[in-house]
């Protein structure tokens, strides 16, 4: 291709290399964010723009809210940072009580991190390394799936199977398979696919093939939000823990979007889908995106296995200098007060269905392939441009939408939405208003 030529006055977009973005594209026609606040960016132009994706599947509680602003600011003023390494401060061990009460009881240890790649690659090492210290040297393999994405690490990546995050990677973790990815015999099905448990069953396969004895973990989302918003049939997620529960094997159920009141509970593994996980993993919400922030939430049987079996003074030998940064855990802690007092855990209950009715009035207009949607989610598979790189209309119409007042996420050949949960109705209604204008100019 050739070389983008960039006005002189653009030259200093040269400097910051862009995370998952066309930076060609980007860098030929900027758009800046200047200021947040509620449901609103506001561009370097002076235009606001509704946020649709919260920021990136992260800001649930909007923009520029001043009680969790008020927290970090005091926190720093008292303490800043500490290390975790042998010392601590008190924040973490309060706000993993805290946490730890929205879970069963048979979850005891939070390990906190920064980001949900960090909680994946964290999840998966302690999966392998409890199998070792129980004495089942043999279960090294993990399983994770097709379009699953799990972060941008190399264990994430190797689980994972989004294609393009493993192009230039030809190296990657051994003793790893993939179930097949979720799949759905129905177009424009509103919310949750039937039931249907050959999906979940591809795990039997893959243990028929390198036996239960060889398999540490599953490693899933309850919904495939970065492939797409793909969504798993009814009872997939129950029929997983069955067969691992069966097998001996972990099932690490990735909920760094899911949590949080994004499908209308704290964790939907447990209250949407009654599955109780080995090991659960967030981030995205937690802090709501203002400071980066993740957690690992393991089973009491897995922190013991470590303290009782460990020839080493140090039981895990795993951590980040970031690690229950003070600020982060304030952070944290506010979001949370805002949440319980709010009710906001479960406020997509009250709007999933208005959400979900009023994306798929969508369907019909042009290059519009298929809509899906679970809790306050939704993604529009749009369909490709023959004679552009892939990704390209969706790109376009992810830029027209903007120009138009709406921030989406262009992904692939999918626009996502993942409104905050403060939204009403008629923000609600904006959206739609906007997608469905800008697909009608769409070419």
């Amino acid at each position: 291709m050739p070389d983008v030529q960039q006005p002189s006055n653009l030259t200093r977009l040269d400097a910051f290399w862009m995370p998952f973005s066309a930076n060609r594209d980007f860098k030929q026609s900027p758009r800046l964010i200047t200021e947040a606040q509620g449901l609103h960016y506001t561009l370097d132009n002076g235009q606001k723009v509704l946020d649709a994706i919260s920021g990136l599947w992260c800001s649930s509680l909007g923009h520029g809210n001043k009680e969790i602003a008020q927290a970090v600011y005091e926190q720093i003023g008292k303490l800043d940072y500490s290390p975790s390494y042998q010392i601590s401060h008190e924040l973490p061990f309060k706000l993993s009580e805290r946490l730890l009460s929205y879970l069963p009881d048979s979850f005891g240890q939070t390990f906190f991190v920064n980001s949900g790649s960090e909680a994946a690659e964290t999840a998966m090492k302690m999966a392998l390394a409890y199998q070792q210290l129980r004495g089942k040297k043999d279960k090294v393999c993990l399983i994770g799936r097709e379009m699953g994405y799990h972060g941008a690490g190399f264990g994430a990546i190797s689980v994972g199977g989004i294609p393009n995050n493993t192009r230039y990677c030809p190296n990657l973790l051994q003793h790893v398979d993939k179930l097949p990815a979720v799949s759905s015999k129905f177009k424009f099905h509103k919310g949750e696919q039937p039931e249907d448990k050959s999906q979940a069953d591809a795990l039997l396969a893959l243990i028929d093939k390198h036996s239960a004895d060889t398999i540490a973990a599953v490693i899933v989302e309850p919904l495939c939000c970065s492939a797409g918003v793909l969504v798993p049939p009814a009872g997939s997620l129950k029929r997983l823990r069955s067969i691992c529960d069966e097998h001996d094997i972990l099932l690490i159920v990735d909920e760094v979007i899911t949590a949080m009141g994004r499908l209308g509970h704290p964790f939907s593994s447990l209250d949407r889908y009654g599955v109780v996980p080995d090991i659960i993993i967030t981030a995205k919400s937690l802090a709501n995106g203002v400071i980066p922030m993740g957690a690992v939430f393991t089973q009491r049987k897995i922190y013991d296995a470590f303290l009782n079996s460990s020839e080493t003074l140090v039981d895990f030998f795993h951590g980040y200098t970031f690690s229950a940064n003070p600020a982060a855990c304030a952070a944290v802690n506010a979001v949370l007060d805002i949440y319980e007092r709010d009710g906001l855990f479960y406020r997509v209950q009250e709007l999933e269905v208005y959400w979900q009715d009023a994306i798929h009035s969508l369907k019909g207009l042009p290059f519009v392939e298929d809509i899906r949607n679970l809790g306050l989610t939704g993604a529009i598979q749009i369909t490709p441009d023959p004679n552009a790189i892939s990704g390209s209309r969706t790109l376009r119409l992810f830029r027209a939408c903007l120009e138009a007042g709406v921030m989406a996420r262009a992904n692939g050949e999918v626009l996502a939405l993942c409104p905050p949960l403060i939204i009403e109705k008629e923000d609600i209604d904006r959206i739609v208003e906007v997608l469905a204008e800008q697909l009608q100019k769409l070419q």
